[in-house]
């Protein structure tokens, strides 16, 4: 039997860092007025919805997204952002200029420790199966999961969620405060809806 049910990604709605393109991973931001204001208009979309579990970043951007949103749920440390070890902070253009590479990506090469330890993409993605293998007895039960939680880190999920390496994860772009589905096409893993803009959204982009 076909399963219909879907895992609903939310990521929160913008920062001061998302807005700028610094790479926001464990520092802990609120959101902008914007970013307050797009996570309020996901409830009408996201209150007609079966969740049988629904799970949230620790950090006070998903925290701030969920409950503008009208969802209340787990916290999970699981969906905390990539740690960027000694890139926290910084913007792709500048870390591109300190190494004297103009190709450079998070995605490509390793992450150095800083403040804090830092995760290559591989780790953030065993957290992430984590947070599969939690959600998929909901899923085979016939009720809807809903992650509320950060760009980088529900873009590996997607990844990992399709059978893909964590680093496949820099194909899905996901804008701030907009909402995709992970599904199901028979038993194959699919995405069923990605970084859809509830109407009126600014459809703003972060740029790493």
């Amino acid at each position: 039997m076909a399963i219909k049910s879907v895992i609903v990604l939310v990521r929160h709605g913008e920062t001061e860092w998302s807005k700028s393109g610094q790479h926001t991973g464990l520092t802990d931001l609120p959101l902008t007025e914007d970013g307050e204001r797009d996570a309020a208009k996901l409830r009408p979309v996201l209150d007609g919805m079966n969740f049988g579990r629904v799970l949230i970043s620790p950090l006070s951007r998903a925290q701030r997204t969920a409950a503008l949103a009208g969802l209340t749920g787990e916290t999970d440390a699981d969906l905390l952002e990539w740690d960027y070890g000694a890139y926290e902070g910084r913007r792709t253009k500048d870390i591109r200029a300190d190494l004297g590479d103009p190709t450079w990506t998070i995605w490509r090469d390793p992450i150095p420790a800083g403040k804090t330890p830092g995760e290559q993409p591989e780790q953030v993605a065993d957290r992430a199966r984590k947070v599969i293998a939690d959600c998929l007895p909901v899923l085979e039960a016939g009720q809807d999961c809903a992650l509320v939680a950060h760009g980088h880190f529900l873009r590996i999920l997607t990844a990992t969620w399709l059978g893909l390496p964590a680093v496949d994860g820099r194909m899905f772009a996901l804008n701030p405060g907009a909402l995709s589905r992970l599904g199901f096409e028979h038993e194959q893993h699919v995405i069923r809806t990605w970084n859809a803009e509830v109407p009126s959204l600014k459809g703003s982009a972060e740029h790493h």
